[in-house]
C-alpha cells in the first residue's frame, strides 16, 4: 500500500474539484481530519497496516462530494475501489477502507476501534474553539447546496439537538474534546436564549 502516492493523488483533486460552495466539506476539512487521525490513532495504539488503512480512509472519506452532496459516502467508496488498486491496495484492504468511510454517515455507526477513530476525527470540531465559526460555514454550505433551507435560529436549534445526541466514541477524543464540547453546548443554549429574547423585544 503506497499511502503517500494515494494522498498525493487525492488531495490535489479535492483542492481543485470540490465546489467553492462547500464551505465546510472542503479540502481544508480533509486535512483537518487527517491531522486528528494522527493524534487519536497514536493514543489508541493503532499502527502498521491498520494505520495506513485509517489514513487512507481519512483522505478518501469526502471525495464523494466532488460528484454529489447528499449520500456521498457510497460514491467515495466507489472512487476508492476504482483508484486504490493503482497504489498497491488489494481488494480486502480497499473493502476495509470503504467500511470506515461508510461509518462516517450521519448518524454515525462505527463498528470497530478504527471506525470510531475516523468518526471522532470527522466531528472533531464539536469539541474545539472554532466550533461556532465551523457551524456557520456548515450552515452556509447547506443553504447553497441542500434542498432544505433553514433559518439561523432553526440551524442552532438543530445544532443543539445534534450536539446533545453526539458522543465521542474513543477515550482519546473524550479526554481531549469532552470539556470544550460541554462548554460549546452551553454556549449554543445561551445563543438561542439571546435570539429568543431579541425576537421577544421586537414584538
Amino acid at each position: 500500500m503506497d499511502y503517500q502516492k494515494a494522498k498525493e493523488f487525492v488531495l490535489p483533486k479535492l483542492e481543485k474539484e470540490l465546489k467553492p460552495s462547500l464551505y465546510y466539506h472542503n479540502y481544508q476539512h480533509t486535512l483537518d481530519v487527517c491531522k486528528s487521525i494522527e493524534a487519536l490513532a497514536e493514543y489508541e495504539g493503532i499502527n502498521g497496516d491498520d494505520l495506513t488503512i485509517l489514513r487512507t480512509a481519512a483522505v478518501y472519506h469526502d471525495t464523494g462530494f466532488i460528484w454529489q452532496y447528499d449520500n456521498n459516502e457510497p460514491i467515495a467508496c466507489e472512487f476508492a475501489k476504482e483508484t486504490l488498486p493503482s497504489f498497491g491496495y488489494n481488494a480486502d484492504q480497499i473493502e476495509r477502507v470503504c467500511v470506515l468511510i461508510l461509518a462516517t454517515q450521519i448518524p454515525q455507526n462505527p463498528q470497530s476501534k478504527m471506525s470510531e477513530i475516523l468518526c471522532d476525527a470527522d466531528l472533531d470540531y464539536i469539541g474545539r474553539d472554532d466550533f461556532f465559526i465551523t457551524a456557520l460555514r456548515l450552515h452556509r454550505e447547506w443553504s447553497e447546496n441542500s434542498t432544505s433551507k433553514i433559518t439561523f435560529k432553526d440551524w442552532y436549534l438543530k445544532q443543539l439537538q445534534f450536539v446533545q445526541k453526539h458522543e465521542y466514541w474513543t477515550e482519546a477524543a473524550r479526554k481531549s474534546r469532552g470539556d470544550k464540547k460541554t462548554h460549546n453546548l452551553s454556549q449554543i443554549k445561551e445563543l438561542l436564549n439571546l435570539l429568543e429574547a431579541t425576537v421577544g423585544q421586537k414584538k
